[in-house]
């Protein structure tokens, strides 16, 4: 993060710099700016419009505000919720769920097998039952689903043959198998049965497949995870997309005229400490292929004086009232005033695609100044 800081620091200097040095700037900043959100790389956007499942859109609206800022910390499970669609493509009961992108250091806390459950057959005669068992399992061999090798139950329950709608299903148990040993995976094995009728018996109750069916239905594992990451940090004044916006003056103090930039300092210096507009353009960035939502954000900024005495609308620290008073009464040599800093942050989210195309919903820890202090 030093070396950002430098790098600022030097092109500040450079009074016309080249357009080479720009560039060099801008992919130097954007890199860091991609370390702050746990990535090397951009994912690519899709090949193809793709619409994100509708779960984690509402997800994310439950989570995060329009911009995307954390509404309560204790709503999501973890920091990084991942969507996974169906890769088998079957009108069997089969399903596959390819998991590369997780991460080795995400630490996996829930799985959910998200089925469709469709409007069931109109059948002749009187209805025996109003409901079906349907079990989950985890496949172990796939030339022995006919025996208890083969497989291993994760979850079974009745089901309603009346309605239609999601029906969600635990299998943390084999997610984490997967996870440990990526040549596990051989999938899932989904089997319904009416109360009383043979397995042989032509099933009551059926889900949406990945074929024949709207995106929006196809199934889905929806896994919580969490990557450890707290409390990333990062300088952000003067990177690509991130617009600082001057705060208007009040209507009583005069507006210096152009040219007077002594008068033009003495003036920032007067402003006492508060939180000013800092304006993150996802678009501007080039972003906004991968972004879902939000476009951007406002992340904020503290500028402003912390003059002798602090008062209390300033926030200030014991430390920076002690630092503050041995500043204006010259206790000491090298003590400057305390300064303008952000002393409550706020959480940002991402709903985004990833290098597989699956939906990722993921919270970032202290990326909005949600209020300055002196410290």
């Amino acid at each position: 993060m030093l070396g950002t800081v430098l790098l600022l620091l030097a092109l500040a200097k450079t009074a016309c710099p080249s357009p080479a040095s720009v560039a060099s700037w801008r992919a130097e900043a954007l890199k860091k700016l991609l370390e702050v959100f746990g990535m090397e790389d951009p994912p690519a956007p899709p090949t193809h419009f793709k619409q994100p499942p509708q779960y984690m859109v509402d997800l994310f609206n439950t989570v995060a505000n329009a911009d995307g800022v954390t509404k309560n910390p204790d709503i999501l499970e973890g920091n990084t919720v991942r969507s996974f669609l169906d890769k088998t493509h079957s009108e069997e009961m089969r399903f596959l769920f390819a998991l590369s992108s997780v991460a080795k250091n995400e630490k996996i806390l829930t799985a959910e097998l998200h089925l469709f459950r469709l409007w069931p057959r109109v059948t002749e005669g009187p209805k025996r039952h109003h409901f079906c068992q349907v079990s989950v399992y985890q496949v172990l061999e796939k030339d022995k689903l006919d025996t208890p090798e083969g497989k291993k139950l994760l979850a079974a329950r009745l089901v309603s043959l009346q309605t239609s709608g999601w029906e969600v299903f635990a299998i943390t148990p084999a997610v984490r198998d997967w996870a440990e040993d990526e040549s596990s995976n051989q999938g899932l094995l989904v089997t319904v049965q009416g109360l009383g009728e043979s397995p042989r018996d032509p099933p009551p109750l059926q889900f949406a497949s990945g074929r024949g069916h709207h995106e929006s239905k196809k199934p889905m594992l929806v896994l919580f995870t969490d990557d450890g990451r707290r409390g990333a940090s990062l300088p952000t004044a003067g990177f690509p997309g991130l617009k600082p916006q001057a705060p208007d003056l009040p209507a009583e103090m005069p507006v210096p005229k152009l040219g007077r930039s002594r008068s033009t300092r003495s003036l920032a210096r007067l402003q006492p400490c508060q939180r000013h507009p800092l304006s993150v353009d996802f678009e501007e960035i080039g972003w906004n292929g991968w972004i879902i939502s939000p476009r951007g954000y406002n992340a904020f900024h503290c500028k402003g004086s912390c003059p002798f005495p602090l008062g209390e609308n300033m926030r200030p620290t014991n430390h920076a009232t002690v630092q503050s008073i041995i500043n204006a009464l010259k206790l000491s040599e090298g003590v400057s005033s305390p300064c303008c800093v952000p002393d409550k942050l706020y959480s940002i989210n991402l709903l985004y695609f990833d290098d597989d195309e699956n939906v990722v919903l993921k919270q970032y820890d202290d990326m909005v100044a949600a209020s300055c202090g002196c410290h």
